[in-house]
């Protein structure tokens, strides 16, 4: 059996996982959420990129992955060359959808909603200057939204007014009234995707990038040479590096994902914190 391993801060990345489990239903998928430093979007970069890497060369090493998905917008924009770099492992990555929303936008201004170190990196600058050169960016850091889709995935309903209130932050800029489309630069608010339709501006398409990269995360599978044949089978893992408080209200959705009732375990980041 063929081996992925989807990587995130929190949850955001299990809805890349459902999109893969959709694709390649044969496929064991590992989970690793690096809880301990939750949430990305407000760790400073240097730490944060070392971390990012130590961590993932362990998980690595060992559940032996033949592809490895970044489930994180900051993770990705801040580490994935870096992780190319010193492991000889596929990397699939998940990038703000900048040329697709370029791409569908009749008004000429798009927006994003990200962490908000995503936000202020030179990597967005970058991809806007690349990808959408004839286009105004709007984009919004969005500190409440992760906390808000972790509550989600937990069955909780959000705040509308708190939702509003983050939205606002984007539509509510200087020429905000023209976004017609929003990207979605932050794998967690797939899980608040359809209250955001629901309290955002009617007129608005949303852009969520997870099928495309469950779907190259395929691609990039099918092309490589899988150690499957040559190890001992081994049970999907889903891991945290601390253990979350309120593990009984997480395993429903992990359920409905596909993961025993007995998957998750704690993957010790104590050397990396050592490290750091």
């Amino acid at each position: 059996m063929a081996r992925i391993l989807a990587f995130d801060s929190g949850i955001g990345g299990l809805g890349i996982v459902g999109h893969i489990r959709d694709l390649l239903p044969g496929v064991a998928v590992d989970y690793l959420a690096d809880t301990a430093v939750f949430p990305y979007g407000e760790q400073p970069d240097a730490p944060l990129r070392h971390r990012i890497v130590t961590l993932l060369g362990q998980a690595i090493d060992r559940l032996k992955p033949d592809v490895v998905v970044v489930g994180c917008n900051t993770a990705s924009t801040l580490a994935l060359d870096s992780l190319r770099t010193a492991y000889d492992v596929p990397f699939v990555g998940c990038v703000p959808p900048i040329k697709w929303a370029a791409d569908h936008t009749r008004t000429g201004t798009i927006g994003l909603l990200a962490t908000r170190a995503t936000v202020r990196r030179p990597y967005l600058r970058d991809l806007s200057t690349r990808f959408a050169p004839d286009c105004t960016l709007l984009a919004y850091g969005a500190r409440g939204l992760a906390d808000m889709a972790e509550a989600a995935f937990r069955g909780r309903s959000p705040d509308r007014h708190q939702l509003k209130t983050e939205l606002d932050g984007l539509f509510g800029q200087t020429g905000g009234d023209r976004i017609d489309v929003v990207g979605i630069g932050c794998t967690h608010y797939t899980f608040l995707l359809d209250a955001m339709r629901e309290t955002g501006p009617a007129h608005v398409t949303w852009l969520d990038p997870a099928p495309a990269v469950a779907r190259q995360a395929a691609r990039i599978l099918a092309r490589c040479s899988t150690t499957a044949a040559s190890r001992s089978p081994m049970a999907e893992r889903i891991c945290f590096t601390a253990m979350p408080p309120d593990l009984p209200a997480l395993m429903p959705g992990l359920r409905r994902l596909g993961y025993a009732a007995d998957a998750p375990c704690l993957f010790s980041s104590e050397d990396v914190a050592a490290d750091s």
